[in-house]
């Protein structure tokens, strides 16, 4: 941040941590940050930690978010703010974005959540502060990523469409072992949630609404295998900007082999009658653990005809590890998601944006060349 700001976070888990230790050792100038959590013991533990882990003088606050009311302590919080980072489960979002609307707050979020993105998109259409919505790994970057690179591809080989725009990120472990091959490194509930609800995409250059898991195929990444399936969210708005523009678009996540046939294998046994979001996440609990030492693995391409009529294919890969930020090592998950989150309030700040901005809508290459994004992803 190039000026002083009251930067309010919302939630206490790993994300909210790594983007307050991020804005803490990484602004230019730095913010005074509150911790906002129902749990006030979490908020505060997270507060010493940041504090603990900044080589900077930073300030860190933690304060009671009720989820009931507005009290006293949360009403003069949300006067003297900014902005609001929601880093809540994606059902409490429509909540936390009309709070930023009621205080005159910029918000951001990272959910995948699609029916409550709209619901957001609906109530901040008339706000007098900006809103960015979807704004971690997926959606977010990588949809960024994807839009950045078709722009350059119809202005390099000056055209208008391009046959498939494909972009997929796996947040991975090292490792992976059967029967599942996978281990979680991030939200169980997010996992199941993107597995089942349906996949926005474009064929034949209209939007579809396609299901989850129903298009896996088979990737070869700098020599590593991977499968990769479609799965909800992911996409953002893209295929909405780029209909009529692109023959097939597609988000997908990225697997080790073996981990989508386990899956499907697992949501047979689950009684139709049952709520199949919850019954998989209890499987999946159950059955696959918890890890710590994680990677990201991005995958972007356009592929078209030039003007001549020469079929073209441009490719982006990033491969992200585990970064030290201050006295503290994130997990890949962590600093990847809350760079992009913490880029996108540095966006609304400092450009003081106004109504709803989707990831087709951001300036590709200011973003991803930003001072939060850089340090994590590298430079396009």
């Amino acid at each position: 941040m190039e000026k002083h700001y009251n930067i309010i976070i919302a939630g206490a888990g790993g994300i909210a941590e790594a983007a307050a230790l991020i804005l803490a050792e990484w602004s230019l100038i730095t913010p005074i940050i509150y911790i906002g959590n129902r749990t006030l013991s979490k908020a505060e533990s997270v507060a010493g930690w940041v504090e603990k882990g900044t080589t900077r003088n930073c300030t860190v606050k933690a304060f009671h978010l009720s989820p009931d009311e507005i009290t006293p302590e949360m009403r003069a919080i949300f006067t003297q703010g900014n902005i609001i980072l929601d880093c809540l489960p994606g059902s409490q979002a429509p909540k936390i974005a009309q709070i930023a609307k009621d205080y005159h707050l910029h918000y951001a979020n990272l959910t995948e959540y699609v029916d409550e993105t709209a619901k957001i998109m609906t109530l901040a259409k008339d706000a007098e502060t900006g809103f960015v919505l979807q704004t971690g790994i997926a959606p977010g970057y990588i949809d960024v990523l994807a839009n950045h690179l078709f722009q350059e591809f119809c202005s390099d080989f000056n055209v208008n469409t391009a046959d498939k725009l494909e972009f997929k990120v796996g947040a991975l472990t090292k490792n992976a072992v059967a029967p599942h091959y996978y281990g979680f490194t991030w939200s169980p509930i997010g996992v199941a949630t993107e597995y089942l609800k349906n996949a926005n995409a474009i064929r034949n250059f209209s939007k579809i609404e396609l299901p989850a898991l129903s298009e896996r195929s088979s990737i070869i990444i700098n020599d590593t295998t991977y499968e990769d399936d479609l799965t909800s969210g992911g996409a953002a708005d893209l295929p909405d900007a780029l209909s009529g523009k692109v023959r097939d678009l597609d988000y997908k996540t990225l697997r080790f082999p073996g981990h989508y046939s386990w899956v499907q294998n697992k949501l047979k046994t689950i009684d139709s009658s049952k709520n199949k979001i919850k019954e998989l996440e209890k499987i999946m609990q159950k059955e696959i653990p918890l890890m710590e030492d994680d990677q990201i693995i991005l995958y972007a391409a356009v592929e078209g005809k030039d003007i001549k009529g020469i079929l073209r294919r441009r490719e982006i890969v990033k491969e992200i590890q585990p970064l030290q930020v201050g006295k503290h090592k994130l997990r890949a998950i962590q600093v990847t998601t809350a760079a992009s989150l913490v880029q996108s309030a540095q966006l609304l700040l400092e450009q003081n944006l106004k109504g709803v901005i989707l990831q087709s809508q951001i300036d590709a290459k200011s973003f991803l060349n930003g001072s939060f994004i850089v340090p994590v992803y590298g430079k396009i």
